[in-house]
């Protein structure tokens, strides 16, 4: 008699293969890495072969993995459907979520899978639009939930701290070279481009501002024709590009903190699940908060705006 699959042990896997890492998967299901590899091996283990081909840089499926991948999401739809048909009251309704598109395509994914076999009579209607964008739309009821970067502008209830990191077409990208350093960075007003100028400053590096985009693509594109380099969140690098730092000078960013924020109308069933289905899914304890390379919290906090030709001399 064959032994039975653990879907405890299949939702860790699918974890794995869609955070590309033991790392990232930890955080999802909520494990220590050591707990997770330990899963991976008994579940390699039952099955008598190799679900991943390790090596140094990349995680990649078997062929065997690849199996798997299919039944074991098809295993936790339908566990998660019967569980929802027996236990949960039956909700209908309509949610009109905003996020980031480097947010939805690298974390909600799997969460608004889940939550569709949990409420699948629920509608979700899914806003991509910058944190900056979105703000407006929260306020003027436009949205009901919006997953985004903290500010002084969008409050709610913190879900993680996401690391920001530099991003190159290769580890030794000739831009690297050129003084000032050529960056592409997200919109004026925005977070993620207030801590990576706070960095650049702090760590008294010359740059110039080479591209200006709200879009994820835009600043990818950049790098991809070797223009300049990026600061994004670590979780929404393609694979292909090279995560930069002190090897080739750069300086550390502070993290971009993420909450789960709601606007006056969002008080109703669906609404709430949904936004609770993120913090269980997505929740990551909080670590204390160290300024990036020296850089002090006020002035990394606050949004710079410069024009996209400036040039920043070394102080």
């Amino acid at each position: 008699m064959h032994p039975e699959f653990d879907v405890d042990l299949l939702r860790t896997f699918v974890a794995v293969v869609e955070a590309g890492s033991f790392t990232k998967a930890a955080a999802t299901v909520h494990r220590s890495q050591a707990a997770v590899s330990m899963q991976i091996k008994r579940l390699e283990g039952m099955l008598g072969t190799t679900l991943f081909a390790r090596n140094t840089r990349n995680l990649s499926l078997t062929r065997p993995g690849n199996t798997l991948l299919e039944y074991a999401r098809r295993v936790i739809d339908l566990h998660e459907e019967a569980w929802s048909a027996i236990v949960r009251p039956e909700v209908t309704g309509r949610v009109v979520l905003g996020a980031p598109d480097d947010y939805v395509s690298s974390l909600l994914s799997p969460v608004l899978r889940r939550f569709s076999n949990l409420y699948p009579h629920v509608e979700i209607e899914i806003v991509c639009a910058q944190s900056t964008a979105l703000a407006p739309m929260l306020a003027d009821n436009k949205i009901d939930l919006a997953f985004v970067t903290r500010d002084r502008k969008l409050r709610g209830e913190y879900v993680r701290s996401e690391p920001m990191v530099w991003v190159g077409a290769s580890e030794d990208t000739p831009v690297l070279a050129a003084s000032p350093l050529p960056v592409g960075l997200y919109e004026p007003g925005c977070v993620a481009r207030a801590h990576t100028l706070a960095a650049l400053d702090a760590a008294r590096i010359r740059y110039r501002a080479a591209y200006s985009s709200a879009s994820l693509l835009g600043l990818v594109a950049t790098v991809d024709a070797g223009l300049a380099v990026i600061a994004l969140t670590r979780c929404s690098v393609p694979s292909r590009l090279a995560i930069l730092g002190d090897a080739q000078g750069l300086p550390k960013i502070e993290p971009l903190e993420i909450v789960v924020a709601r606007s006056a109308k969002s008080d109703r069933p669906t609404c709430d699940y949904l936004a609770a289905q993120m913090i269980q899914d997505l929740s990551v304890r909080a670590q204390p908060r160290a300024s990036a390379a020296g850089a002090s919290a006020s002035s990394s906090a606050l949004p710079r705006d410069e024009r996209a030709s400036d040039v920043q001399p070394r102080a």
